[in-house]
């Protein structure tokens, strides 16, 4: 199952590597069908709720193996806690409202404070073949924390009331599936790129070696007995 919800997550970077997208202002690098905001959008969601299912089933084997009740409820709530953030993420991108934007990654930084510590609270030291990997996810997975907490929550906050103040015109929920679906535009200027090239390039690199590193790590466990 690791292997399988691995494969699917990192199948949906490499496409979205190829074809990356800018949602919000509808910017392409490759104009092509496939490079739309709707298939994008699509294809990540698909891919994150994957990670979140990785995540989950992770941490149900190390509790099974170790006890902890907040491990236990942590895992139980991580694939709909990542549900929401991405019915937040659509509602920003369809309405263009970076508040929507601004719950989302804020869903998925409290959701890795309550994965770091659900592995603190198992203790890594009890599981010795783990040791290093769990080591490993808890400093990442704090890094990550005040990535989102420091930089990309302000970033989208910093957005909303920049166009709030401008008094922007926000779409409809049925308006922006008609934009999303037809509008896009190709750009190659670093301008237009460069506020979303560190979380991008975070994302498709480190982001893909977790997913893989939790696969090694639950065949180190070996099969899961119950």
């Amino acid at each position: 199952m690791q292997l399988a919800l691995s494969a699917v997550y990192v199948l949906g970077c490499a496409f979205r590597c190829l074809l990356p997208v800018y949602d919000i202002p509808r910017l392409v690098l490759v104009d092509s069908r496939l490079s739309s905001v709707v298939v994008g959008r699509s294809v990540a969601t698909v891919a994150e709720l994957c990670f979140a299912a990785q995540w989950a089933l992770m941490l149900h084997r190390l509790v099974s193996l170790s006890g902890g009740p907040l491990g236990q409820a942590v895992s139980l709530a991580i694939v709909p806690l990542i549900a929401l953030a991405e019915a937040f993420s659509w509602y920003a991108v369809l309405t263009t409202s970076q508040r929507g934007h601004i719950l989302e990654n804020a869903i998925w930084g409290l959701t890795a404070v309550l994965v770091v510590t659900s592995l603190l609270s198992v203790g890594p030291h009890r599981l010795a073949a783990l040791y290093p990997p769990m080591i490993a996810w808890c400093v990442g997975g704090a890094a990550y924390v005040a990535f989102i907490f420091f930089l990309d929550v302000p970033m989208y906050w910093s957005r909303w009331r920049s166009d709030q103040g401008n008094a922007r015109h926000y779409l409809g929920i049925a308006e922006g599936m008609l934009d999303v679906c037809r509008r896009r535009v190709v750009s190659h200027r670093w301008e237009d790129w460069k506020s979303e090239v560190l979380w991008m390039s975070l994302y498709f690199t480190l982001g893909v070696w977790s997913s893989v590193s939790l696969v090694y790590a639950s065949a180190a466990l070996g099969p899961h007995r119950s």
